[in-house]
């Protein structure tokens, strides 16, 4: 994972949940977080762009990577666009800063 920027990737937490910016890359060959691009976590899905199946994804594997349900996960900005912003209840910034560690860890 690209270590660069990591400063300037920014998660606004609330008492609900948290809230960040993804940048998605659709038709990949296999999902997975690959850094940090600006201020965006950068995410490959397998999913194509059409017919919302990528945000379909996209909320399925942020909810199984950060343990929530998939109701949890909602995309409140982007829907039709690679630069979306997420929401995720129930899950603090501590929580993803931690998975981000340990996806870079893992590579």
């Amino acid at each position: 994972m690209n270590s660069s920027g990591d400063e300037s990737f920014s998660i606004t937490e609330t008492p609900e949940g948290v809230t960040f910016s993804l940048h998605v890359q659709p038709k990949a060959c296999r999902n997975e977080i690959c850094g940090i691009s600006g201020n965006e976590l950068k995410i490959r899905l397998t999913s194509p762009p059409v017919e919302g199946a990528a945000n379909r994804l996209c909320r399925e594997f942020l909810a199984k990577l950060l343990r929530v349900a998939k109701s949890d996960v909602s995309i409140i900005a982007g829907e039709k666009s690679r630069h979306k912003t997420v929401r995720i209840h129930g899950v603090g910034r501590k929580e993803v800063l931690k998975l981000l560690q340990q996806t870079r860890s893992s590579e």
